[in-house]
């Protein structure tokens, strides 16, 4: 066994001293700390696994929509990540792709759900907007006025106004709401940006046709 001096003893009996009182402590900091390490890693890696299955069932569901599949088989592989993946990016996108899917087909009800589903659910306001947009259009075929309006109504982002305003036109204008029809559909004429486009045509023929009208 090493000889130590006395003053060596001293150094090394105060540090044994003084890991016999906060060993344990530095132990348990340590283990925390490279714990804290190993699990931050394996959270990435599992949200990266996440990610990809997702981006790989929104493949499949693209692949189902180009390949013109039924709408049972659209709405299968969106249910998938809407119920999987709820918080990426694509089961909104899915939901959005589904919707069209079952409207073209007449099911509106399916369609509907699956834009509540994104107006619920969906964090991106821009993918919110549209699935509004699209609900109250199915609505407005349904003679849902009031219920159309109310969504039209809600906070959206300003590269959607002119689309709102128009879409608020045509269903107060089925309501019989001529004098307010008109207001919205000039207010769309205004909103629309790109010069005056062929959308705006449309728009502007709408608004002369209210003007003929003697409501």
């Amino acid at each position: 066994m090493a000889a130590y001096n006395p003053e060596e003893q001293e150094k090394i009996d105060g540090l044994k001293a003084w890991w016999a009182a906060h060993g344990n402590t530095i132990v348990i900091m340590m283990t925390a700390f490279i714990a804290a390490i190993v699990g931050t890693q394996a959270w990435n890696y599992y949200q990266k696994q996440q990610a990809q299955q997702a981006a790989d069932l929104f493949a499949v569901l693209q692949q189902q929509v180009e390949q013109g599949s039924d709408p049972a088989k659209i709405n299968d592989a969106a249910h998938l990540l809407t119920e999987s993946f709820p918080t990426s990016g694509y089961a909104s996108r899915a939901a959005l792709i589904a919707a069209q899917a079952n409207a073209d087909a007449g099911n509106k009800q399916a369609a509907k759900s699956k834009l509540q589903w994104i107006l619920d659910v969906g964090k991106e306001p821009e993918l919110k907007d549209i699935a509004r947009l699209r609900l109250a259009g199915i609505l407005l075929d349904e003679k849902k006025y009031e219920e159309a309006l109310s969504l039209l109504n809600a906070q959206h982002g300003e590269s959607f106004r002119g689309l709102y305003a128009d879409l608020k036109g045509d269903i107060l204008a089925a309501s019989g709401k001529i004098a307010e029809a008109r207001v919205a559909y000039q207010q769309a004429i205004d909103k629309l940006s790109g010069g005056r486009s062929a959308y705006q045509n449309i728009v502007q023929m709408k608004l002369d046709a209210l003007r003929e009208s003697k409501q």
